[in-house]
């Protein structure tokens, strides 16, 4: 299923920075005619209301409670897409003391977080004619990192998630899209060790727009990403996808 953003309403989590920022830009200069900005300070979105003005609409939100996804979804009741962008990230591989920690607190933010927004939105783009609902998830979701071992299993099962998700949203009409990202210019990028080779973030915002269009359900944006998805694209289309499309 295709979805053109021009015209349409969205709401972008962790829009004040990176990544999900450079999302809720390309969102806006491609027509959208508003975007909640989803964010623990509403103060940190005060630069996105500065440069389109009313057609940003700051809202609290904080994976950690999820209260605040339930009021998300209360508040933003006319949404048509819903880009779930907001995630951690524990430098942990699977020997280090603190692993175990690191990947309960991942799991708790990067899948039970994926969950909570898709329970909560779920009825709100059915109500709203589909609409589209697109997951960041990262390569780590289908290539192992040593370093950062719990990031890469909580991404796994994110993706996973993701992938139900295309299945059970498809019969409301919502499209669903799961990014990929490899190496991108951000804190998280950096607090990772890959500052030196990391891209940058408009790649995935433009990214997402394209993906939407185009109705594609995988979206590879970077150098580093391209290069793995050229690798994974047999299995995604004729397992993933095609399992989907046949379920």
């Amino acid at each position: 299923m295709t979805f053109d953003v021009s015209g349409k309403v969205a709401l972008v989590t962790g829009a004040n920075r990176g990544i999900g920022k450079a999302i809720a830009e390309s969102l806006l200069q491609h027509g959208a005619t508003k975007l909640y900005a989803a964010v623990r300070n509403l103060d940190s979105a005060q630069a996105l209301v500065e440069a389109y003005g009313d057609r940003v609409v700051p809202i609290p939100f904080d994976l950690a409670q999820p209260d605040t996804i339930a009021q998300a979804a209360q508040t933003a009741t006319d949404v048509e897409l819903v880009v779930n962008n907001a995630g951690v990230l524990r430098n942990a591989g699977p020997l280090a003391e603190d692993a175990i920690e690191a990947l309960q607190f991942e799991i708790e933010m990067n899948v039970f977080g994926l969950l909570r927004m898709a329970q909560a939105f779920a009825q709100v783009l059915k109500a709203n004619g589909g609409g589209a609902f697109v997951q960041l998830n990262s390569v780590a979701s289908l290539r192992t990192f040593a370093d950062f071992a719990t990031y890469s299993a909580s991404k796994a099962a994110a993706y996973s998630i993701t992938q139900a998700l295309r299945d059970k949203l498809a019969d409301q009409g919502t499209t669903v899209v799961s990014v990929h990202p490899g190496p991108i210019a951000t804190d998280m990028a950096n607090d990772a060790g890959l500052g030196e080779i990391a891209e940058p973030p408009s790649l995935v915002g433009e990214g997402v727009v394209t993906a939407l269009k185009d109705g594609k359900f995988h979206l590879f944006p970077d150098t580093v990403a391209k290069q793995v998805g050229a690798a994974y694209a047999s299995f995604a289309a004729n397992v993933v996808e095609a399992s989907s499309a046949e379920g």
